[in-house]
């Protein structure tokens, strides 16, 4: 490649990389942070390098005479010791978007009319909308047209305090589904936030200036493991809840077993006085719950890092946490049953007692052959003695 005379497809080909392709330039482009004009130096020959290539240098000028925007241009003329007086292109000036865009042409004209057809609509709102739309222009440009609509539609319809201490997909809103407002929840904070003139900020949020309450995220299923339990339970022998829910609602029963995995929950014997919370795997925030403390606690996890690592979590909420069936007795008899783990936790789990840190230890540095021992693969009957062993031992 040489090092001087830029045709035009070279600066398309820079501006492109440097311009259009570079999200930031371009949003600062956009939104004058970067201001016009854009200017190239087309790097004009020396006389020694226009003769070393005579056919370049006048494929060079003819390129840029042929240029349909003449004005964009700066000619120079210059005295060549061999050839004379010539006039060359010697810089290009892009003023404005527009030229940025017509200049690179095919897809970028295709995106900025696509920009367009979603942008108007929604500024038809208002004006001031322009800045925030084009910072989320990746936003913007993943809508479709009806999406675009139904932005114009939805801003408007928006008022504090309208969600009553509901749930989002329960606003009453005309036209739009509640669904499409949760999804692009992130796309419309911002546009509403200058609407309201930032009160949606000073709110913390979306949600706490609708005045709705968050949708349950973290699930856990709640298990009774006996009619008086069931009963307590509304006669109900399975239950999904969300954390929230849990650390605020004391369950029945003197015993909870907690355990980390769902199929394992479905494995437990029926036991007295005892309900089972399952499949929480690393969400134990629950467990901060001032009821627990009433209870007797068990917990029954993998027997892997990660599974006394949740264990050890599990007694930083409440101290006076056991482990079930995370023994080296339960590891030995089914050893022959262990797979290796993908991802062992590197640290060293503060909370075990010293017989659960040497199991911890074994198992992590392989003294079995494999690194974990899944709690779906230990013996039925192994299970159900050592459980209902745990539970004849209340005190």
């Amino acid at each position: 490649m040489r090092k001087w005379g830029m045709l035009p497809d070279e600066v398309r080909n820079k501006l492109r990389t440097t311009e259009w392709d570079h999200a930031q330039h371009l949003k600062k482009r956009l939104l004058g942070e970067r201001p016009f004009p854009i200017t190239i130096n087309l790097r004009p020959p020396s006389g020694r390098q226009a003769l070393d290539d005579l056919a370049g240098f006048h494929a060079f000028i003819d390129a840029w005479q042929a240029w349909p925007k003449q004005s964009q241009l700066t000619w120079q003329q210059i005295q060549y010791a061999q050839l004379g007086a010539k006039r060359v292109p010697s810089q290009l000036a892009l003023g404005a978007i527009q030229a940025l865009i017509e200049f690179i042409g095919g897809d970028a004209e295709k995106r900025s009319q696509q920009w367009q057809q979603r942008i108007s609509p929604i500024l038809d709102v208002s004006q001031k909308l322009y800045p925030v739309l084009i910072k989320q222009l990746k936003k913007l440009e993943s809508l479709s047209l009806d999406e675009a609509q139904m932005i114009t539609q939805l801003l408007p319809q928006l008022s504090q305090g309208m969600g009553r201490g509901g749930y989002l997909r329960a606003l009453p809103i005309i036209g739009v589904d509640t669904k499409f407002i949760e999804i692009h929840q992130s796309f419309i904070t911002p546009l509403l936030d200058i609407l309201q003139d930032g009160a949606i900020s000073e709110h913390g949020g979306l949600m706490a200036w609708l005045d709705c309450i968050e949708a349950p995220g973290d699930w856990l299923l709640v298990r009774p493991l006996c009619p008086a339990t069931t009963q307590a339970m509304g006669g109900v022998s399975i239950l999904r809840m969300p954390t929230e829910t849990l650390l605020s609602t004391p369950l029945p029963g003197e015993r909870l077993i907690i355990v980390e995995n769902d199929q394992s929950g479905y494995a437990l014997p029926a036991l007295p006085n005892t309900v089972a919370v399952i499949g929480g795997g690393r969400n134990l925030a629950w467990m901060a719950a001032h009821w627990l403390c009433q209870k007797r606690i068990g917990y029954w996890g993998d027997m892997d890092s990660w599974g006394f690592l949740f264990l050890s979590k599990a007694r930083q909420y409440q101290s006076h946490v056991e482990s079930l069936l995370m023994d080296r007795e339960t590891l030995l008899s089914h050893r022959q049953r262990m797979v290796e783990e993908p991802d062992s936790y590197p640290g060293l789990p503060e909370c075990l007692t010293e017989a659960e840190r040497m199991v911890f230890q074994e198992i992590r540095d392989g003294a079995h052959g494999n690194t974990r021992l899944e709690q779906e693969r230990l013996s039925a009957d192994h299970i159900l003695n050592r459980l209902l062993s745990w539970s004849g031992n209340f005190s």
